[in-house]
């Protein structure tokens, strides 16, 4: 009787774990050649040659320079925690305050804006005459609007915004607060730690949507 025939194995988890590290290299040296000598002369191969994998490993998996961008972007949006900053957002919805829903974006924007601003700034200034860098950073400037209404609807629906203020203004000032131009002012240009730009985005976002918190009142109403 003939001996069933063995199918060989394969590690799955393993070269997904080694896919994500070549991934994450690849994302690596794009971000450093960009920053480096900008969006327009980095080249596929340049960044396939900063991280020793042939052109094709990167048009596979990203689909080309804008492809990188994307990632880059998303991966920003990620910040340092464990936890995606997205996801960490979406938690603090229903549980907070107006005034603790502010300060908790705040915190996951200083994560974020490190990582996400200089990407834009970038894209904003190869938009000139790029047309792929023009259509990606209008791309992500059409999620950040999307992003914020949602979120405006969640800071709305704590019951904390200003009586007079629309859907729409909350959504154009957080939009705003929250921008790159934003961050390249103060932080780049001003030199204003993470931490401080985290406290103005929390004070200047509570001060223009919400209504303020009565100190002396006990009683001001908590959601838990």
């Amino acid at each position: 009787m003939s001996q069933p025939v063995k199918t060989r194995t394969y590690d799955v988890s393993g070269r997904r774990a080694a896919a994500r590290q070549r991934r994450e290299k690849i994302l690596d040296a794009a971000s450093e050649l960009m920053m480096r000598d900008g969006y327009a002369a980095t080249t596929i191969a340049g960044i396939a040659s900063a991280a020793s994998v042939s052109p094709e490993t990167i048009y596979k998996t990203f689909g080309g320079k804008t492809g990188v961008v994307r990632a880059q972007f998303h991966r920003a949006l990620d910040g340092t925690g464990t936890l995606p900053a997205e996801e960490r957002s979406n938690r603090l919805r229903g549980v907070s305050t107006g005034h603790e829903l502010v300060a908790g974006w705040a915190q996951l924007a200083s994560e974020v804006a490190p990582r996400g601003a200089p990407l834009l700034m970038l894209l904003r200034d190869a938009a000139a005459s790029d047309p792929q860098a023009r259509s990606v950073l209008a791309e992500i400037d059409d999620a950040r609007v999307v992003r914020m209404r949602d979120n405006a609807r969640a800071l709305i629906a704590t019951g904390d915004v200003r009586p007079d203020l629309t859907l729409t203004d909350v959504t154009d000032v957080l939009f705003a607060l929250s921008s790159a131009e934003m961050y390249e002012l103060l932080v780049i240009r001003r030199g204003w730690t993470a931490r401080r730009f985290a406290r103005f985005q929390s004070e200047a976002t509570a001060g223009a949507l919400l209504n303020p918190i009565r100190r002396t009142d006990p009683t001001h109403p908590r959601r838990h």
